[in-house]
């Protein structure tokens, strides 16, 4: 297992080291002690979900506030998304930025995402299976979301407006600006 830095403070690729012959391949998808060396980061995680979704679905940016913050581990384990991590952190030096990559079935890369993070996806393939680990359990009350088109975040979500289908939560987000994070 590989670790990269992404351009925002805490945020991580993890990227597999993969075995593959004539029966297929295999990969370690996470060991927490690895990834506790690598990057000084708490890997316990508690809670695993997994969405399926289609073409233009845009899912974000969400987060948990407070005790019930939540880091994720997130993957694609069929099709391909984008996927977007944003620092919501008021004291961090890349408050306010966004990182985004392409996860895939195919490049079985994964993000870490740590607390006090926005985050979401568009899927770009026909269906995506997305999985995310939480380092914490959900908690409704806790719920936050940014507006996924907000003009200072300027997010490029690599899905045509037209295409996107979002949910009513999504469409009535809160501005960055309007947020208390």
């Amino acid at each position: 297992m590989k670790i990269k830095e992404t351009p925002l403070k805490d945020c991580y690729i993890i990227e597999p080291t993969i075995f593959e012959d004539d029966r297929g391949y295999f990969f370690e998808k996470f060991n927490e002690k690895k990834f506790e060396e690598l990057t000084g980061m708490n890997g316990h995680f508690v809670q695993d979900n997994i969405s399926k979704s289609s073409y233009g679905v845009l899912r974000g940016l969400h987060l948990q506030k407070g005790e019930h913050a939540q880091a994720k581990l997130v993957s694609c384990l069929e099709g391909k998304v984008w996927d977007v991590a944003v620092d919501l952190r008021e004291d961090s030096p890349s408050f306010g930025k966004w990182f985004g990559i392409e996860l895939t079935e195919e490049n079985k890369l994964q993000l870490y995402v740590p607390r006090g993070f926005g985050h979401g996806f568009s899927v770009l393939s026909e269906t995506a299976v997305f999985a995310y680990k939480c380092d914490n359990f959900y908690n409704k009350e806790s719920e936050g979301s940014v507006k996924f088109d907000d003009s200072e975040l300027n997010i490029d979500w690599k899905v045509d407006p037209a295409d996107m289908i979002l949910s009513d939560k999504d469409k009535n987000s809160p501005s960055f600006k309007e947020n208390n994070f």
